[in-house]
Parts: C-alpha cells; sequence; structure tokens
C-alpha cells in the first residue's frame, strides 16, 4: 500500500468511526460500518456497508428515516473532510451479520 493509500484509508476509518458512533447511538439493531475501496479511483470506488444484527432491524432502519438520516450524515462527513461524494446513497449498501457458518442471523 502506498502512502497516499494509508492517508486515505485513515481519512475514511476517521469519518466512518464518527458515522457509526452516531448511528449506534441512534438506531436498535445497528452494528457497524464498513468499508472497500480501490484507492486509483478513490471516491469513486468507495462502497460502504451499515451492519445490522437481524432482517428485522435492518428493515425497521429503512422503513424509517433512518437511511436518509446516514446517507446525509456520511456526505457531510466526507465533504468536511474534503472528499465530495456526487450521491452518498449510491456508495451505501446496508446487510445483515453473518453468523460463523455463512448464514444470516435470524432472530
Amino acid at each position: 500500500m502506498r502512502k497516499s493509500d494509508k492517508k486515505v484509508e485513515n481519512l475514511i476509518r476517521e469519518v466512518l468511526t464518527d458515522v457509526c458512533e452516531d448511528t449506534l447511538k441512534g438506531y436498535d439493531g445497528f452494528l457497524w460500518v464498513t468499508h472497500a475501496v480501490k484507492h486509483a479511483a478513490f471516491p469513486q470506488s468507495l462502497e460502504i456497508v451499515c451492519v445490522f444484527e437481524s432482517d428485522q432491524g435492518r428493515a425497521s432502519f429503512l422503513a424509517g428515516e433512518g437511511q436518509q438520516h446516514v446517507s446525509t450524515t456520511i456526505q457531510n462527513a466526507f465533504s468536511k473532510a474534503g472528499v465530495q461524494l456526487k450521491n452518498a446513497s449510491k456508495h451505501i449498501r446496508y446487510d445483515v451479520q453473518q453468523s460463523r457458518n455463512g448464514r444470516r442471523q435470524r432472530k
């Protein structure tokens, strides 16, 4: 990993840590945020995944205002850090934690 890639990775980690802490306070069933990125194509290649404890928690989040709130929070946080995401919602997906055997946990 190049030095510039490490700087980008640290920036992403810092921004998403703040977003995660904010989201943990406001939404039941939310667990964490993770990401994947091709550094040579950042920020267009950035993929953000919000992980939930269960399908029910994910569905409740998506049915309410959570999706819009998190999308706006991510967009604003990256903007404040000097990174422009044209449409943050296209970079975000919402998933459910998987058990050790690779199947989604059901509760």
